[in-house]
């Protein structure tokens, strides 16, 4: 069976940051591309709880990601069983493959949440952004962890 790629393209907001969320809080806040990518980067850190996760793609993602999944998984099942149709369409035996699935809506990734504002990071000289509240009570920086009471 040969190996699937499928890609999603997740957009950016105006300022060019993706939208994350922590698997631990549930909180949303944003980071760039480059940053979240950057190989000198151990962990991310969530800028509410300051938990480091394995990933923080959306909701919005994940669901997107089932949906394509799906569909891939049911037209692979549907073309195998057109196979057997055909193989087995004069004898003893007969098999009837039936319509085909109808696929799951693959609804496109929103950036949303725009009410967080960009904060600097002066531990890492790197910016994100954050709900507003956090820049008044203090957040972890998303790439060091430490709790940046003041970031500028």
């Amino acid at each position: 069976m040969a190996d699937i790629e499928m890609e999603i393209s997740i957009p950016t907001d105006n300022n060019g940051y993706v939208l994350l969320q922590c698997p631990f809080c549930g909180e949303y806040f944003k980071l760039t591309p480059d940053d979240y990518e950057d190989e000198g980067i151990l962990d991310i850190f969530c800028p509410s709880c300051g938990l480091c996760g394995e990933n923080f793609i959306t909701e919005d993602v994940l669901e997107l990601a089932m949906a394509m999944t799906k569909n891939v998984a049911m037209d692979m099942i549907y073309d195998a069983m057109k196979k057997w149709e055909k193989q087995f369409d004069s004898g003893l035996i007969t098999f009837n493959a039936g319509k085909k699935p109808k696929p799951e809506p693959e609804n496109p990734i929103q950036s949303g949440i725009e009410a967080l504002t960009i904060i600097h990071l002066p531990c890492c000289q790197r910016t994100a952004k954050i709900k507003p509240m956090l820049k008044f009570t203090g957040c972890y920086c998303p790439f060091c962890g430490v709790k940046e009471y003041e970031p500028e």
